[in-house]
C-alpha cells in the first residue's frame, strides 16, 4: 500500500501566500516524478508542478514565477510553495507520486485524497 498525505492549502486573500505539503508511505522502492495537480468545480484536472527525482521542475504557464515545487528525496516529500496567488488559483489540489512499489514492478501513478486551497478577492 502507497499513501500520499497533504497537508496545509486553506483559505487566503489575493495577493497572499500558501505552502502546500505531500509525505509519501508505504511499500515505495523509488520515487520517479513528484508533483501537484489542481482541480477547480467544473474543470479538468490540470497539471500546476512537477518535480523529477533529480530535481528539475516543470510549471503550468498559469504559475510561472508565483509557485516553486520543491522535494525532499530522502523523506518522500514533496513541497508546494504558492506567491502571489490569485482567486483563479482556487481549486482542490492533488499530490501525486509516479514511483515503483519494487524493483521490478512497473512505474505508476499514485494520488493523494486532495488539500481545498480558495484565494478570496
Amino acid at each position: 500500500q502507497v499513501q500520499l498525505v497533504e497537508s496545509g492549502g486553506g483559505l487566503v486573500q489575493a495577493g497572499g501566500s500558501l505552502r502546500v505539503s505531500c509525505a509519501a508511505s508505504g511499500s515505495i522502492f523509488s520515487i520517479n516524478t513528484m508533483g501537484w495537480y489542481r482541480q477547480a468545480p467544473g474543470k479538468q484536472r490540470e497539471l500546476v508542478a512537477s518535480i523529477t527525482s533529480g530535481g528539475a521542475p516543470n510549471y503550468a504557464d498559469s504559475v510561472k514565477g508565483r509557485f516553486t515545487i520543491s522535494r525532499d528525496t530522502a523523506e518522500n516529500t514533496v513541497h508546494l510553495q504558492m506567491n502571489s496567488l490569485k482567486p483563479e488559483d482556487t481549486a482542490a489540489y492533488y499530490c501525486n507520486a509516479v514511483l515503483r512499489t519494487t524493483g521490478s514492478a512497473p512505474l505508476r501513478p499514485f494520488w493523494g485524497q486532495g488539500t481545498q486551497v480558495t484565494v478570496s478577492s
